[in-house]
């Protein structure tokens, strides 16, 4: 039996276990299992893969894209270039395990965003600086659009909430929500935008899959926006990971 899982900390919000347990029955994977691993801190992940000698690769989600990156043998150059990791790939030969890191994120949040921009988008607001808001940055900056990242606290570069004037929010047509707000269980949560200002212009997308349907698509959708739930970058982002661990090559 090969393992699989997801370490992050809450794992209450994910879905991953469900997906990949629904795949594995659908198409007759039975040597499979996934499962989730809330773990309290990364560093409790080297013992949880010595004391696990099945699991052959690991999600990861929030707090750790980033901090994972300091446990890892090896790491893809768009991880690397991004400066976060999603996905594990376990190479264990005897007791040695060599750790492999990657990014489905950009995969996923392309495919997902790609059908829906036209010439029309030639500005995006990013919500957040996580390792998300990182692999969202990476595609939008590929796909030359030029970024303005928002956070709740002032960094170098980076506008706070207080500080998006009306006029900031109607020239960026697109808007991208990398922040845990309204994930289940605090489904009520948004980002403290407003949103009288945006219109049919608007794309909103929301990283956030649990509800499908969150407050910020929920006010956008009011406004007349295009909205796209996270669970299409979900959907895709787990697709790939499953071909990196299946991938020999790698």
């Amino acid at each position: 039996m090969r393992k699989f899982g997801l370490v992050g900390y809450p794992l209450g919000h994910s879905f991953s276990k469900k997906y990949f347990t629904e795949k594995f029955i659908r198409e007759n994977i039975s040597d499979c299992q996934y499962e989730n691993y809330p773990l309290t801190g990364i560093e409790l992940m080297s013992e949880l893969i010595s004391n696990n000698s099945d699991i052959y690769g690991l999600n990861v989600t929030i707090p750790y894209k980033s901090a994972v990156i300091n446990y890892l043998d090896f790491i893809d150059e768009q991880a690397r270039s991004v400066g976060a990791v999603n996905v594990l790939k376990l190479n264990r030969s005897g007791n040695k395990v060599v750790l492999k890191g990657f990014n489905s994120d950009i995969d996923g949040f392309r495919n997902s965003i790609l059908p829906y921009l036209g010439d029309k988008v030639a500005n995006a607001l990013v919500l957040g600086t996580g390792g998300g808001a990182k692999a969202v940055c990476y595609v939008l900056g590929k796909l030359g659009i030029k970024i303005t990242s928002v956070d709740i606290v002032k960094l170098e570069g980076v506008l706070k909430y207080s500080e998006i004037t009306d006029n900031i929010l109607v020239s960026n047509q697109l808007i991208v929500n990398t922040t845990p707000l309204g994930m289940f269980p605090d489904i009520t949560g948004k980002p403290d935008l407003n949103y009288s200002c945006l219109n049919n212009d608007h794309i909103l997308f929301d990283l956030v899959y649990n509800p499908e349907l969150t407050s910020f698509l929920k006010a956008g959708k009011e406004q007349g926006c295009t909205i796209i739930s996270g669970i299409n970058m979900l959907y895709g982002q787990a697709e790939r990971a499953w071909e990196i661990w299946n991938d020999d090559s790698l």
